[in-house]
């Protein structure tokens, strides 16, 4: 394992910043208001050499007001435990405050080395205000300024100094990515502390907790995978928050790269046109997908029926796509997940054969011919598959073009004869250009 630097302060001192400078790149979220940060997150960061994980964490108060508050105080403290070095991050400018004497104290039972970084020091004029810091206890404060990279050099030369030495080699990820995706409110982040065991994402009632994807390695059925859960993907004109916006583009990006989405549908609710739009997008990003219809005991059997119709009608176009009822909240059939996800990550492996791909497309063809379209008719001269993970196809076409509802009716056909559950086929097609004479 790669040593932890956990990053903790107080609300809206510039924890974030100061990770993303650290990463490179905007990872995390940060937003002018407290609060922004709510889960611990963990990046990966290198350092002359060094690769070590960054966790960032939700500003910590003396005494929270509300239940979230206090839940992410609590993710602060966990972060804490597991850490080998502590960046202890402050307002420089803001001086010493009651919260920051609260999180001195519990700094001082942890077991890690502390770094005092003095944020916001963004030019020399302001040094001096580092003088009254020292009272504080937990040794030399480092002025730096997040925002503008000042100081964060030398900051990174000392908690490399403080990481434990490590002769191993930092492991390759080379893991399957699963990401948990879906409206807000529908209970993904119940659904990633079922799968981990733990408390690790906060849950709350309020739609919008989680606005940072939650990156984790966690082991399913023996199997291990890189699992994200990510914030809420909202309709455009529900995002009235720069913090919302940026948190359903970073889901959206995450999307982009993960293998299997699990999305989840809040069976109370019903198939939205919501979750339609998520399910394209899925399916256009060529990631497997396993449906998960979420809060399944709180519904009668009445309402069952009309879910599993509307379920077919609406999700017509990915029917390819397993379908697992479950209670999050209880546990109730998550233990089908791990063999679905093991199941569709397979299909979308599967291969086949260019002479049986051929003759099926000969036989199909020859059955139902393609429409002619603008006067010609489309003939395909030779079929490949192209790649896995999607399966993509490939149709050389000589004459005419085969349109989209063709393309469409050869997939059907495909996945009548061969397995892909769970995995988005792309059937492309090429036109044949002549040879020059």
């Amino acid at each position: 394992m790669l040593p932890i630097v956990a990053v903790v302060g107080r609300p809206n001192v510039g924890k974030s910043t100061l990770v993303n400078r650290i990463v490179g790149g905007r990872p995390a979220v940060t937003e002018e208001m407290p609060g922004v940060t709510r889960d611990r997150r963990e990046f990966r960061a290198e350092w002359v050499g060094r690769e070590f994980l960054v966790v960032d964490t939700g500003g910590w108060e003396l005494k929270p007001g509300e239940p979230i508050v206090s839940e992410i105080r609590q993710q602060a403290e966990a972060a804490l435990a597991a850490a080998d070095v502590i960046v202890y991050v402050t307002d420089a400018t803001a001086g010493v405050s009651d919260d920051d004497a609260g999180v001195i104290r519990m700094l001082r039972s942890a077991d890690a080395p502390i770094v005092f970084a003095a944020n916001k020091v963004d030019d020399a004029s302001k040094e001096r205000l580092i003088d009254d810091l020292w009272s504080m206890g937990i040794g030399e404060p480092f002025p730096v300024s997040a925002f503008h990279g000042r100081g964060v050099g030398d900051l990174l030369d000392r908690i490399v100094e403080l990481l434990p030495e490590s002769d191993e080699p930092p492991p390759q990820d080379d893991l399957a990515r699963l990401a948990i995706i879906g409206r807000p409110n529908v209970g993904k982040s119940t659904l990633l502390n079922q799968m981990l065991g733990e408390q690790r994402v906060i849950v709350s009632e309020v739609p919008g907790t989680t606005r940072d994807p939650i990156d984790t390695v966690v082991e399913l059925d023996g199997e291990v995978y890189r699992l994200i859960d990510t914030a809420g993907i909202r309709r455009k004109p529900k995002i009235t928050e720069d913090a919302d916006f940026y948190a359903v583009l970073r889901a959206r990006e995450v999307l982009e790269s993960a293998d299997v989405a699990l999305l989840i549908i809040d069976a109370v609710d019903g198939v939205t046109h919501q979750d339609q739009r998520i399910a394209a997008e899925v399916v256009e990003a060529g990631v497997s997908l396993v449906i998960v219809l979420n809060k399944w005991d709180l519904i009668d059997d009445e309402t069952r029926e009309v879910m599993e119709r509307s379920l077919g009608d609406r999700f017509g176009f990915v029917s390819w796509a397993p379908v697992i009822r479950i209670s999050a909240l209880t546990g109730a059939r998550t233990k089908r997940i791990p063999g679905a996800i093991r199941y569709v990550l397979e299909t979308r492996e599967h291969r086949i054969g260019t002479g049986e791909f051929n003759r099926l497309v000969r036989e199909w063809t020859g059955a139902h011919p393609p429409p002619v379209r603008k006067g010609r008719r489309p003939r395909i001269l030779y079929a490949v598959q192209a790649g896995v993970a999607p399966p993509t196809f490939i149709m050389f076409v000589g004459g005419g073009e085969l349109g989209p509802d063709y393309l469409r009716f050869l997939e059907g056909r495909l996945r009548g004869v061969e397995d892909f559950t769970g995995a988005p086929v792309r059937v492309i097609a090429r036109r044949r250009e002549r040879r020059p004479e």
